[in-house]
């Protein structure tokens, strides 16, 4: 088990082969609580170190603590959250802006990245993948296709899209609102996150949340995640098993904002609870209430969200397959 690290550096361990290939890079405790990705890079580690797993191609680099503070203090930030506005800056305030002005170089030095992660309430992993090939101003992205293949080989059936999109719709209604002008979290920008970034330099890139925190089996689903991606991108002569099925693909459609500490949930939601059109969600301080507009999934409701934050996500069958 990895012990806590020096918070003053991040560390790393990169494995180069001497016929050339993809380069990939595989993170762990972006957030650090979430140490699932941690356990799992450990195990391929030991395979790459021990000989049961060869690097013949390509490079691969693993950053099992991408935030030092965060994971020694066993919380999702250090200072603020490394997954937003993750962007190098002349000027970093915090001790994730540092950390950003290291890791942002590495992962740009990289063709794909698989991000590892975790969540709160029980449920079953899944993928979060990027937009369609697009030249648009938010998001521009050519490698649709690989990145759909990775995705369904790592071995989860839920696949989840459209992240930064619905995001910016939702910095959009935030600055309607004007609640705290010029917030972080009102900037676009503050939407991305490693993969968002990854994609901003020309490569492409997966999250994948590995299961609940505590979930005894998640770190399996990291380690067998890592060695697919290492099997299909041919970095490593590993068996590629077939791909799990069949997929549930879902599209974020919308983002509710907590308005007020009024606000509540009308349960104890879990992300991917099925909604039925007009099944009730939330009441607002002032009796408002909030209910399904069309029949889906919410997702990542945050209990604990702070006025004039991201509350809960509205989810969908999505058109596009894999």
């Amino acid at each position: 088990m990895t012990a806590a690290p020096s918070t003053n550096c991040l560390r790393s361990r990169r494995y180069s082969a001497l016929e050339p290939g993809p380069r990939l890079i595989v993170t762990g405790a972006v957030h650090g609580n979430e140490v699932a990705g941690t356990r799992g890079i450990e195990r391929v580690l030991a395979e790459i170190d021990s000989g049961a797993v060869d690097i013949v191609r390509g490079a691969v680099t693993f950053v099992p603590i991408a935030n030092p503070l965060a994971y020694a203090k066993g919380q999702r930030s250090g200072e603020r959250n490394l997954n937003r506005r993750l962007l190098p800056t002349a000027q970093p305030q915090e001790y994730e802006d540092r950390i950003a002005n290291v890791l942002c170089p590495l992962l740009a030095e990289h063709d794909v990245l698989l991000d590892l992660h975790s969540f709160r309430s029980p449920g079953q992993p899944f993928v979060l993948r990027g937009p369609q090939d697009n030249a648009g101003a938010l998001e521009p992205f050519a490698h649709e296709r690989a990145e759909a293949r990775l995705a369904a080989h790592l071995g989860v059936a839920r696949v989840v899209d459209g992240w930064l999109g619905v995001y910016a719709e939702g910095v959009a209604r935030r600055r309607e609102r004007a609640l705290t002008p010029g917030a972080l979290h009102e900037d676009p920008a503050y939407g991305v996150g490693t993969t968002e970034y990854m994609r901003s330099v020309g490569g492409y890139a997966l999250t994948l949340e590995c299961g609940q925190h505590e979930d005894a089996a998640a770190p399996e689903v990291a380690r067998h995640a890592i060695r697919q991606t290492l099997a299909l991108l041919g970095i490593a002569e590993l068996p590629l098993a077939p791909p799990v099925g069949p997929n549930e693909c879902l599209t974020l459609a919308q983002v509710i904002d907590r308005h007020a500490e009024g606000d509540r949930f009308v349960r104890s939601w879990t992300s991917f609870d099925a909604l039925a059109e007009g099944d009730l969600i939330a009441r607002r301080a002032d009796g408002t209430e909030l209910r399904a507009p069309a029949a889906g999934y919410i997702v990542f409701p945050d209990h604990g969200a702070l006025p004039g934050h991201e509350w809960f996500y509205l989810a969908r069958t999505s058109a596009r397959s894999l």
